[in-house]
């Protein structure tokens, strides 16, 4: 922290004392934890014990900020030794094998992370064999000193972290700086947006202006009424075109997307939506404005008339203008209501998809309301009724079943659905999927999550996020409803497994051009291929239980494992339908050649499709000398794929999450057991957001032992993959300077998640000139 923080920080712990402390002004234990905030016990009693320089069992305001002061202003030495007496519990002057053990059992309490009796032992073990240099079975403070040495960016961040665990989040301060909307970067990278929105906002001038001088005659509410009106003309059919999906998903292979923003219609529908709804109140007042002054000067129609009756014969179809205008302006109002971040995020989108079904009501009435509106909507409403109609066509052809079903953690259902032969997409292609026995008339759109080459199956990844999400998923975690006989269910799990070996090595030889394995290599590739995520028990290598179950050999403990994943495994025979594929930006992925692809959460989906396609398509290029095991990538730079570099991004909250995809990628991994002339060609990079980050000095034991760990095992402890997961959320700065520092050719950045998390990164790209691209739909 600077001086200032320092000083700021120092003056709340003051007023928190104060508040805090009684007519003794010392405060205990439990006072303590509540001044600072503090949760875990362990850290807390330590730091308690140590601050309590008496021993009186209590701190006084002076012991405090002495202590807090050494922790502040002291040099790299008394830090370290503040942080030895943290860790030697007994005060003896050592840490022994069993003091250390609790201070990490406590640290990965603290940081949310969930490992064995028998994994803890191998990282206390890590630890302390590599600080107790002479073998005494104990670690001195010179000992602990030389083994922090080792880890540089540990001492570095020791340097801040004494203080910083116990700073609170209200005194974080904001940077001043320049808007990012008034930057040179901005306007460059989203110059086809900007080019867009000026072209559209010069035509709604153009538009209202032209009425407006058309409508001299009736005054100056008459004109703008009807400035605002043919402005609505144009919105209320645009608004309608910008969701055509299959017509922009046409578009997006030809130069139009080099133009237009294809890739931000969601956007650009919404901004069209709120101008419709400006117009819509600006057309409503003025003519309500115009209908007051009429009423006072003729006489002949009170207001009411003019709003509520046809009386005075406004409009051309039995001058009903007024009537269906209030009706406009009410369907109008709540869709726009009805369509806020709020409604759509709280769990609540059926409100959203039910409401936004007015359209129809709205485009009638419209036709009703104004005379000239059909000319308008004629090309733009033939259009959406051929998409609608071919959609309905494509959703009902081929019969699809959903035929295998996995639950995951956090409540992800995984839905294997049988694919047509004509259902052809790209990777990062998402569809609209009804479930009838869910819900009969609600689709909902998901990312698809298996690679194009997959031929058989479809993968769908949904998190349970609303109501037809939970719905899905609970149907699906009771018992089965059908009763099928032992020799049946057998019988058909076998087929079911011959046929899933006769596709996987279909798969592998067709598009990866890969030699047979043997059987055993083929059972553990079938299991990967087949369970995108089995790994519930972090610390062995992924997939290993279940393939050992297939061969037959299970331990005690994987039948234990097998038993746990058949129940949320289930085969299944249940129709539904498809409408898609829609196009996304992460089309452009294969144009690019540096790419960074990011996925927070669940947002993983359109890049489990995409590195799953990307790496087929490098195993396709990938050259082995005949005579021994090395292997390389010739350079893959060619008219389909002129990726040179794929790093990816993954970030979670905790750490079942990574289970989502983990046995994918660890299959990636494997494909990429060689090291290349050039650096590796996709490289992975895993954040846990729960666990401590490593400027925190509760979690610096921790880090340090699955350090050691990992290089030891070659495998992280907490995903069992071989890159090691990174705590706390990524410094986006340092990471994007990394990729640009490599110089492998323009950055495209691909990004699916939180809308939060976009905004940050975006600020990010536009300052390094990166080309972003989110997934909206």
């Amino acid at each position: 922290m600077s001086i200032d923080e320092d000083t700021r920080w120092l003056e709340w712990v003051t007023k928190q004392f104060e508040s805090i402390a009684g007519d003794d002004k010392e405060i205990d234990l439990d006072e303590f934890k509540t001044a600072l905030k503090v949760k875990e016990s362990f850290f807390a009693e330590r730091f308690f014990a140590l601050f309590d320089s008496d021993g009186s069992s209590s701190i006084s305001l002076d012991e405090l900020l002495e202590a807090l002061d050494l922790l502040i202003h002291g040099s790299e030495t008394d830090k370290l030794r503040f942080l030895f007496q943290v860790y030697d519990v007994d005060g003896s002057g050592s840490i022994d094998p069993d003091e250390l053990r609790t201070v990490l059992k406590s640290c990965l309490r603290e940081s949310a992370i969930s490992l064995p009796e028998e994994k803890l032992d191998d990282l206390t073990l890590a630890l302390f064999e590599s600080a107790d240099q002479d073998n005494s079975g104990s670690i001195t403070f010179e000992e602990l000193k030389a083994e922090l040495e080792n880890f540089p960016e540990v001492m570095e961040n020791l340097t801040i972290s004494a203080a910083n665990w116990l700073k609170p989040p209200d005194l974080e301060q904001k940077k001043s700086k320049t808007p990012r909307y008034l930057t040179r970067a901005y306007w460059h990278n989203n110059s086809r947006k900007l080019f867009f929105l000026c072209l559209y906002a010069l035509l709604n001038a153009l538009l209202f202006i032209i009425a407006m001088l058309k409508n001299a005659h009736g005054g100056l509410w008459f004109m703008v009424a009807k400035g605002c009106g043919l402005c609505l003309n144009l919105n209320c059919t645009f608004v309608m075109v910008l969701m055509l999906r299959r017509c922009l998903t046409w578009l997006r292979a030809t130069w139009v997307v080099r133009v237009f923003p294809l890739d931000q219609n969601i956007l650009l529908h919404q901004i069209v939506g709120y101008a419709v709804l400006i117009f819509t109140i600006g057309h409503t007042g003025a003519h309500v404005m115009n209908f007051a002054r009429m009423s006072q000067n003729d006489g002949m129609y009170q207001l009411w008339e003019y709003l509520f009756t046809i009386r005075p014969g406004i409009g051309w179809v039995n001058g009903t203008a007024s009537i269906t205008g209030v009706i406009l302006q009410v369907l109008i109002c709540l869709m726009v209501v009805c369509s806020s971040t709020f409604v759509r995020r709280s769990g609540h989108f059926e409100v959203f998809y039910w409401s936004h079904l007015s359209f129809v009501w709205v485009w009638a009435l419209l036709i009703v309301h104004c005379a000239n509106f059909w000319k308008w909507f004629v090309a733009p409403g033939l259009m959406f009724l051929i998409e609608k109609l071919v959609g309905i066509a494509v959703s009902r052809i081929g019969g699809l079943y959903i035929v295998e079903v996995n639950l995951l953690p956090s409540k992800v259902t995984h839905l294997v659905i049988k694919r047509p032969p004509f259902f052809h997409f790209k990777p990062g292609d998402y569809v609209y999927i009804n479930i009838p026995v869910i819900a009969k008339y609600e689709w909902h759109p998901f990312t698809i999550s298996s690679a194009p080459e997959q031929q058989d199956t479809l993968w769908l990844h949904v998190r349970s996020m609303g109501q037809w999400t939970n719905r899905l998923y609970e149907y699906f975690r009771q018992p089965e409803s059908q009763t099928i006989s032992n020799k049946r269910l057998t019988a058909s799990l076998r087929n079911r497994r011959h046929e899933s070996r006769t596709q996987n090595e279909m798969f592998k030889s067709a598009s990866c051009n890969n030699t047979v394995a043997s059987n055993k290599d083929d059972a553990v590739e079938l299991t990967l291929y087949r369970t995108s995520i089995t790994h519930t028990n972090s610390q062995k290598p992924v997939g290993d239980p279940v393939a050992q179950a297939e061969l037959g050999d299970a331990s005690p403990d994987t039948r234990e494992l097998t038993a746990k994943l058949s129940e949320n495994h289930r085969y299944c025979n249940i129709k539904c339908y498809v409408d898609g594929p829609f196009g996304t930006p992460t089309r452009q992925i294969f144009a690019s050649e540096h790419a960074v692809l990011i996925g927070a959460g669940i947002g993983i989906t359109p890049f489990a499709s995409i590195l799953q396609s990307i790496m087929c398509r490098y195993r396709m290029r990938k050259q082995n000398c005949p005579n021994c095991n090395y292997s390389w990538c010739e350079t893959i730079k060619d008219n389909e794929m002129k990726l040179r570099k794929v790093d990816f991004i993954w970030i979670n909250r905790d750490q079942k999450s990574f289970e989502w995809f983990v046995s994918l990628l660890t299959k990636l991994e494997m494909d990429q057991a060689d090291e290349e002339p050039e650096g590796r060609f996709l490289e992975m990079h895993m954040y846990m957001t729960s666990a401590l980050s490593k400027n925190d000095m509760k979690a610096i034991g921790l880090q340090m032992a699955l350090d050691l760990l990992a290089k030891k095992e070659k495998r992280d402890s907490i995903t069992g993959l071989r890159t090691r997961t990174q705590p706390g959320r990524p410094d986006w700065a340092k990471v994007f300077q990394k990729v640009s520092e490599e110089k492998k050719g323009k950055v495209h950045v691909f990004y699916c998640g939180s809308p939060a998390l976009a905004k940050v990164i975006k600020a990010q790209c536009e300052h390094f000139g990166f080309n972003f691209y989110k997934e909206n739909f």
